[in-house]
């Protein structure tokens, strides 16, 4: 059974950082790129970031590039987003995904049940 557990969220303050991991059990974890994924209240579930199986290569949205870091650590099936210089509309639920190094949803296998991330003014 795969799965994957993400922590690290919460609030945060606006110019602050945070760090999120996703941890992955039950898989071959260098088989999967990893995505970050956000959704806000009455929002899609848009894309913020992923990473290839082997850390060569990164994607990133505008809306983050230049303050999110993605990064993996394969020995511990992990991956982690810093998120740098905070801003109030990062706010929303953040969720990793296995799957191809893509930016939309339908490319992704597996998925861990979300962190909230709250960034205040």
């Amino acid at each position: 059974q795969v799965q994957l557990i993400e922590s690290g969220g919460g609030l945060g303050q606006a110019g602050g950082a945070l760090r999120l991991s996703c941890t992955a059990s039950g898989v071959t974890f260098t088989d999967y790129a990893v995505g970050w994924f956000r959704q806000a209240p009455g929002k899609e579930r848009d894309f913020v970031a992923a990473i290839s199986r082997m850390a060569v290569t990164t994607l990133y949205s505008d809306s983050v590039r230049g303050r999110f870091t993605v990064s993996r650590d394969n020995t511990k099936n992990t991956v982690y987003l810093q998120m740098n210089n905070l801003k109030p509309e990062d706010t929303a639920v953040y969720y990793c995904a296995l799957g191809s190094r893509a930016k939309r949803t339908g490319d992704y296998d597996y998925w861990g049940q979300g962190t909230q991330v709250n960034v205040s003014s």
